[in-house]
């Protein structure tokens, strides 16, 4: 069994649906963009619900959080079990161990992107999908048992702190890991997103490289929202792609909710060039 999983990985709201609508386009290569709603067929997530229950072979709790955990390496083993070379896998969750069950198993991991974001504009993105106040989201994102709760859709998310969760991703891996900042894929796309195509593997080609940038652009992105909807919206937000702007926090956060970030994320903040004193 190959180690075939190319994980697509980050905390909620980072950029992962930006990342797999661009990687789509580029592989698709159809000349124009990609319905929004046609992406899953690019990828799989490791939370989907219906995966649960097709390897379970009968209907199953998703609120039963040690089932689903049991039944994760099946469905992991599903995953590979077609013998690609390569299986994107949008995952949110740490790259750690829950109840004793090894979430991201190296055994059938080929590599990873990982995506963060300024926690100080995440957490306003989050807020609005999770239907939280900032305040809830500021104490979330700093709690080490900070997790996403089962749905119909999803099944049990371990996340931990923001700084816990980019740390598990980007330091010590067994695979390689190849970690990109939002803000650059906003500021620097065609050098960012082409270092994606190199990492798994591809030779970008500049034109193609361009194309798939401009249909996954967050206004293409919106247009399509509006015009036919998303699958992956939350019930709870008016839109999935509601901004797609980076320095948000500055006008919209409280000093006291910033600086609780800072001292919680402090280091891992700095090294990423997110905050300097």
């Amino acid at each position: 069994m190959k180690k075939s999983i190319v994980w697509l990985a980050s905390y909620p709201k980072s950029g992962n649906t930006w990342m797999r609508v661009f990687l789509a386009n580029y592989l698709a290569n159809t000349g124009k963009p990609l319905s929004i709603n046609q992406v899953h067929r690019f990828g799989i997530g490791d939370s989907i619900a219906k995966t649960y229950h097709m390897v379970a072979g009968r209907e199953i709790n998703l609120n039963n959080i040690d089932l689903t955990l049991q039944l994760r390496e099946k469905v992991l083993r599903g995953i590979v079990a077609n013998n690609a070379d390569v299986n994107f896998v949008k995952t949110h969750n740490i790259r750690s161990t829950a109840m004793g069950v090894e979430l991201i198993p190296s055994k059938y991991s080929r590599s990873a992107i990982y995506i963060m974001r300024n926690p100080l504009d995440m957490l306003l993105s989050y807020s609005r999908h999770y239907a939280m106040t900032v305040e809830e989201t500021v104490e979330a994102i700093c709690n080490p048992h900070n997790a996403n709760a089962a749905d119909h859709t999803t099944v049990f998310q371990f996340l931990g702190t923001w700084s816990d969760h980019v740390k598990t991703w980007t330091e010590t891996s067994s695979f390689p890991v190849l970690a990109l900042r939002y803000e650059d894929m906003l500021e620097k796309p065609t050098e960012t997103f082409g270092k994606a195509l190199e990492f798994i593997g591809l030779v970008p080609e500049l034109d193609r490289l361009e194309n798939a940038i401009r249909f996954s652009s967050f206004d293409e992105l919106s247009k399509q929202e509006s015009t036919s909807g998303f699958a992956e919206k939350s019930p709870f937000a008016e839109k999935f792609f509601a901004s797609g702007q980076s320095g948000q926090w500055k006008t919209k956060l409280k000093d006291a909710q910033i600086q609780k970030v800072r001292r919680n994320h402090r280091k891992i903040m700095k090294k990423y060039g997110y905050y300097s004193e």
